[in-house]
């Protein structure tokens, strides 16, 4: 394989392909937290990089080691997206119901949270193992690495977007960002059947 302007091309297609979802909720983070700091906004889209570094290449991993038992478990990766989506973002929209003065709602953005949120957006990443299957491992690590940063700064962008709306919205952005996070686990559900 050539390191040619066709592997980065298409590398950077998957990197903004696959950061929609994350986008969409680091959105809906920036929406609950309209004064987030730019170090915390740099741990969201941080981790959602993380994560969409790492499921392609143990996506590629498994196709290598794994390829029966992976394509097994493929089917369930949008139940399993729906599940956590569905979790964390009814969370978020109970909170944004319950508080929807002008307050601000406690945001979803703690440890546990941001990985529940960069698993469940990923996950589907993981098929894109199938697709640079032969690349050998470099390729793989640096296709990887492309699609990471192509996601973190998108989610960058997405975080920023969500918190200069989440203070014209005040109390609703809790309810939004929930709905958001909510309609990307259909989403995600209704889209791996067609």
């Amino acid at each position: 394989m050539d390191l040619d302007f066709s592997f980065y091309f298409t590398n950077i297609l998957f990197g903004i392909g696959l950061a929609m979802d994350a986008f969409s909720v680091s959105l809906a983070n920036g929406l609950g937290e309209p004064k987030m700091k730019t170090r915390k906004m740099c741990i969201i889209a941080g981790t959602f990089a993380i994560f969409q570094l790492l499921m392609p290449y143990i996506g590629w991993f498994c196709v290598w080691k794994f390829v029966d038992w992976f394509s097994v478990f493929e089917k369930f990766i949008p139940w399993i997206a729906l599940g956590l989506l569905s979790y964390i973002g009814g969370k978020m929209l109970y909170e944004g119901i319950k508080n929807r003065e002008c307050e601000i709602p406690k945001p979803l953005t703690s440890v546990g949270a941001l990985l529940l949120q960069g698993l469940a957006t990923s996950i589907d990443a993981l098929s894109v193992g199938f697709t640079i299957s032969d690349y050998n491992w470099a390729e793989a690590l640096l296709a990887c690495t492309l699609i990471g940063i192509v996601t973190f700064i998108i989610c960058m962008c997405g975080v920023f977007i969500g918190k200069k709306a989440g203070t014209k919205l005040c109390g609703k952005a809790g309810i939004l960002g929930g709905s958001i996070l909510i309609f990307i686990g259909l989403e995600i559900f209704i889209t791996s059947w067609f």
